[in-house]
């Protein structure tokens, strides 16, 4: 995949006697997986082997998780911070990390010193595995409501969950209370210590409550 026209047309050529490889030229995030398997004319299962470009990694990560035919495995190189986030445990979670972690199962591999490039980047890369789940982690039956909510509490990371979520739900502190006690959760708590299970309890406690920033 290459969206410079240029080095798309080196790249036929390089690759020209090779009938397995099949370049494609265009935006990553601008084509669906059914659209570049169609290039290839492949059907699924399919697995994702890439070098990402850093600026738009999690972008691309998400854009193949989230799809309607997603890979059976995403094996990706990455900035470190990026990949130790995808792959941070209940503690260290991110926005990232429950993004991806819904999806797919993460492992770090290995580092891989900015030496092994040319130029040297300025940052350690890490190679990233994704083994994507069968199904999601959590029964979402609306995965845009359930971002909301998951971007609610990562909306001050440093408060605890109760003005997190007061602050990132457009509430007040009562009802962010109320929310937290149905679902179990502790309000001093912060958005990083929660494990996807404890989002799923927080998710279907707040679809259960006709907030109106939930309907926005």
């Amino acid at each position: 995949m290459e969206v410079d026209a240029e080095l798309y047309r080196r790249l036929g050529d390089r690759l020209a006697s090779r009938p397995n490889v099949v370049p494609v030229c265009g935006d990553i995030l601008a084509l669906s997986p059914e659209e570049l398997l169609a290039h290839a004319q492949v059907s699924p299962p399919y697995v994702v082997v890439a070098n990402l470009p850093y600026y738009i990694a999690s972008a691309v990560v998400r854009h193949f998780l989230e799809a309607a035919q997603p890979p059976q495995k995403m094996i990706v190189t990455v900035q470190a911070e990026v990949a130790q986030s995808i792959a941070a445990p209940p503690g260290r979670m991110s926005l990232l990390s429950v993004s991806v972690q819904l999806y797919a199962q993460p492992k770090i591999l290995f580092y891989v010193p900015p030496r092994a490039f040319h130029p040297p980047p300025k940052v350690r890369s890490a190679v990233l595995h994704l083994q994507v789940r069968p199904q999601p982690a959590l029964a979402v039956d609306d995965r845009e409501a359930f971002f909301r909510l998951v971007r609610a509490g990562f909306a001050a990371p440093r408060k605890q969950l109760r003005n997190a979520l007061a602050l990132g739900l457009h509430t007040d502190t009562a009802s962010a209370l109320s929310l937290l006690a149905a679902a179990g959760i502790e309000p001093s708590r912060r958005a990083q210590t929660l494990s996807l299970e404890e989002w799923g309890h927080l998710y279907q406690a707040w679809r259960l409550d006709a907030w109106p920033s939930k309907r926005e």
